[in-house]
């Protein structure tokens, strides 16, 4: 089976197509990069199944998708002619519903309550199909930030590299990850089009691979420079010189800067900070969260052991054997040299500099 092509500019995670009968589109990511298939999802279920199951993925993405689903979620009211009132609660359980899918990602939850503000907002329309064109609005809005909101951490991040350097990334961050641009990656593509030479080192990022199996497929989709290598010669690499920059995207960030993202992560910090290469974070605004201030408060996903004892489809465990499978961990405020957002860059980076920037 050849790799699927697709030209960068039409890389998307997520899309809407049609008005408010309409439906989500979703690359299935867990079929990359060996096969390029656009899922129709038609119902909250299917949804909720796809952020789960990992066919769509990265914080902002979930976020988009779970907005979406909140419009799938009214349909039927919408089709039935349910009241105002009913299509209301309806819209509300899916939000409820849609925020149990995973725990880490703060974008899902950022997401979500703009939508039950949507509903609370409009309670006297005169239709429950008026409730669902506000919906797929407020659905739009909230995909069309992320593009604005992509484009403006690229331009900010790509300040941070000086030509040919060598870039080190760990997990996706791109388009797949995002509505289009993506966030750490965004600052690579955006310093190749501004005629810098970077070369990019793809952590695999066990595991589940989405170093290997995504990022490595947007850089070629992109021609950026890319050597894919194995977690754990993350270190070696550093020591040879390769790396002048780390640069990664966020699922939590919050008031001080502690950091949630793809597990590994945090690893990748403390070596950095061994061979003096700044480590970068880059992620929207709506990524933080300022109502926590240590990233001890991080609710870490778990995830079930198959993907470690039968990744792929292959047993590579024995049988029975115990499993702890973290989806993230969290880098402390102090490891990070700078983060990243469409507002600025925030350094150093401490509670007094992430409240000023984002609160």
């Amino acid at each position: 089976m050849t790799v699927a092509q697709l030209p960068a500019q039409q890389v998307f995670s997520v899309k809407w197509s049609g008005d408010i009968h309409g439906k989500l589109e979703l690359i299935d990511q867990t079929l990359l990069p060996l096969q390029l298939k656009v899922l129709s999802i038609s119902t909250m279920e299917e949804a909720f199944e796809a952020i789960v199951m990992l066919r769509v993925r990265g914080a902002p993405a979930i976020g988009i998708a779970a907005a979406y689903g909140v419009v799938l979620g009214v349909q039927k009211s919408v089709c039935e002619g349910k009241t105002v009132s009913q299509t209301c609660v309806a819209a509300l359980q899916a939000c409820d519903f849609l925020a149990t899918s995973r725990p880490t990602a703060v974008n899902l939850f950022w997401a979500l309550d703009r939508m039950r503000s949507v509903v609370n907002r409009n309670p006297n329309v005169a239709s429950g199909a008026d409730i669902a064109q506000a919906l797929l609005r407020e659905s739009r809005l909230i995909h069309d930030d992320d593009r604005r909101t992509c484009h403006a951490i690229g331009e900010y991040g790509a300040q941070l590299f000086d030509d040919n350097s060598g870039v080190l990334t760990h997990c996706n961050t791109g388009g797949l990850a995002t509505s289009e641009y993506g966030t750490a990656l965004a600052a690579i593509f955006t310093a190749q089009d501004q005629g810098k030479n970077l070369h990019v080192y793809a952590d695999e990022t066990r595991p589940l691979l989405q170093g290997s199996r995504l990022t490595a497929w947007e850089l070629q989709q992109r021609q950026v420079p890319c050597t894919l290598i194995c977690d754990s010669m993350a270190a070696q690499v550093m020591r040879e010189g390769r790396i002048q920059a780390v640069i990664v995207g966020a699922d939590r960030i919050t008031a001080r800067g502690d950091t949630a993202n793809k597990i590994g992560t945090y690893g990748v910090a403390v070596l950095a900070k061994y061979h003096n290469i700044p480590f970068y974070v880059a992620a929207p605004r709506s990524t933080f969260d300022l109502s926590i201030v240590s990233g001890d408060a991080i609710p870490i996903e778990q995830r079930k052991a198959e993907e470690i004892t039968n990744g792929f489809g292959r047993q590579t465990a024995p049988s029975g054997i115990d499993v702890y499978n973290p989806a993230f961990d969290v880098t402390p405020a102090e490891l990070i040299t700078a983060i990243v957002t469409e507002r600025g860059i925030i350094a150093p980076v401490c509670e007094e500099n992430v409240r000023g920037c984002i609160g």
